[in-house]
């Protein structure tokens, strides 16, 4: 996910690194008001993108126009492509299409976060070719992942490359060709599925669910079970020689103990971030909604009742048992947690990151306003959480991955997402718009005192996040961004 390197640029360091001339391309009729202040795009040049959809300019135009605010405008049209405009590789990959999709500052592919990535434009599938093109491209590459290696988490564009990511060269693991990086996250394999489900939905396209998914498919279902860990630690076991703990797994490789409740264990946090008690629980709801599309697709596409029945047979189990052990309570009051081992131990915080307890509703877990979520929100977003900070700029939450008094502006769109209270959400866009330090971008995270320090000015997955959230206001709240 991140180089750990902290970066401040300015507004011409930004302009560089989006592409030479893009200052040139000003929106027009973006002026403030009362003022001659005009905001010039930051994406590249037409003939410097990647991948363009005409479908998605179109839906710029749509969405800017109910913006009222010159500046949100601006930085929507910056963001909404940006993953587009500059992290997308068209090709071929085994006589199929494929797509590979880089995280923008980092030259590798994560499952997770190329789901993310595109996961916006999915609604606008079904009238543009093109796209649906992209959609089949990424579905056949997570299948050529995961039949490599459904332990990892990032992958090289060649399939027979090495690792190019330094930090991962001499990480003791079973490291295989074409992985740029092993660390187990159970949410890598549910992002999978559920863009295939989304693709599938939007746009009822049956042509990339063929035999080879399926296979891949049936090797995510193996592999949750096996990480069920009934009949022992399993194949897989990861260390790393660093001076961050969070980048290791204690115990020989195989994570702290943990009982074998019938929950998924996971090694690591979708930040990269190895779990401190196994049982990672935002990671497990997310499984329970996964397992049951790929459920609904095995049974609609291939007529699979039998590994449909068994999908659904481990969501059932998966959910019963986050019902016994994940649920903590304080004064009566019940609410999920972080982290548990089966054994009583409970960690209670929340990790921008996604899956996090923060957007159960985002992925399809809970309802909103289901209470126990309710609970657990308020103290996500508060001192309960020793990863919530509130400086001078912002509040928010952050993680341990870059440390403490950093805000993730992921976390404040989360907050916006998953909710229909209008002061939140208003607060949300103000924060968003006065801390991307005038580059227009959203960053990985930035001071709670000082926007203008931050991590990653190119980080596409916060970008797109941006983008889902002001179209989502645009129908859902159009009167927020008026």
């Amino acid at each position: 996910m991140t180089d750990r390197i902290g970066t401040t640029l300015n507004r011409r360091d930004m302009l560089k690194l989006m592409g030479a001339g893009a200052a040139a391309l000003a929106l027009p009729g973006f002026a403030a008001a009362g003022a001659a202040k005009t905001f010039p795009s930051h994406r590249p040049p037409p003939a410097r993108r990647k991948f363009t959809s005409a479908a998605v300019e179109a839906e710029i135009v749509r969405v800017q126009a109910r913006i009222g605010d010159p500046e949100l405008a601006w930085m929507f049209g910056n963001c909404y492509p940006n993953t587009l405009d500059t992290t997308v590789q068209m090709d071929t990959l085994h006589g199929k299409p494929d797509t590979f999709v880089i995280t923008g500052d980092i030259d590798a592919m994560w499952l997770r976060d190329s789901s993310a990535q595109v996961w916006p434009y999915l609604p606008l599938a079904a009238k543009d070719e093109s796209l649906r093109r992209l959609y089949r491209g990424l579905i056949h590459r997570h299948v050529a992942c995961i039949a490599i290696d459904p332990y990892a988490n990032a992958f090289l564009p060649d399939p027979r490359g090495k690792t190019t990511l330094s930090w991962a060269q001499h990480d003791l693991t079973d490291m295989r060709p074409g992985v740029a990086e092993r660390k187990w996250e159970i949410d890598s394999l549910c992002w999978t599925i559920r863009i295939a489900h989304g693709y599938w939905k939007a746009t009822g396209d049956r042509a990339p669910f063929d035999d080879d998914w399926r296979a891949a498919m049936h090797l995510v279902l193996a592999t949750f079970r096996a990480q069920q860990r009934k009949h022992g630690p399993g194949p897989y076991r990861f260390q790393r020689a660093s001076a961050v703990p969070t980048d290791t797994v204690p115990l020989d490789g195989y994570g702290n103990p943990a009982k074998p409740v019938g929950m998924i264990f996971s090694m690591f946090r979708p930040s990269d971030d190895a779990c401190i008690y196994p049982l990672f629980v935002p990671a497990n709801a997310f499984a329970v909604v996964s397992l049951r599309q790929l459920a609904e697709m095995s049974r609609a596409l291939h007529g699979d009742a039998a590994f449909a029945a068994d999908c659904e047979a481990l969501a059932a189990e998966v959910q019963a048992a986050l019902g016994k052990h994940a649920v903590m309570t304080e004064a009566g009051a019940d609410f999920w947690a972080y982290e548990v081992d089966g054994y009583g131990n409970q960690l209670f915080m929340d990790d921008a990151n996604v899956p996090s307890l923060l957007s159960l509703p985002y992925l399809g877990f809970c309802a909103r306003d289901d209470a126990r979520y309710r609970r657990t929100r308020a103290r996500a977003w508060g001192e309960r959480n020793p990863y919530f900070f509130r400086g001078r700029a912002a509040e928010g939450i952050g993680g341990p991955h870059e440390g403490l008094r950093m805000v993730w502006p992921m976390s404040l769109m989360m907050r916006a997402l998953t909710t229909d209270d209008a002061g939140e959400i208003r607060q949300c866009l103000h924060w968003l718009k006065t801390t991307h330090a005038g580059t227009g971008f959203m960053h990985e995270a930035f001071d709670q005192d000082d926007p203008a320090k931050f991590t990653r000015p190119w980080f596409a997955w916060a970008n797109s996040l941006f983008g889902e959230l002001i179209v989502d206001l645009a129908d859902r709240h159009p009167e927020m961004l008026r």
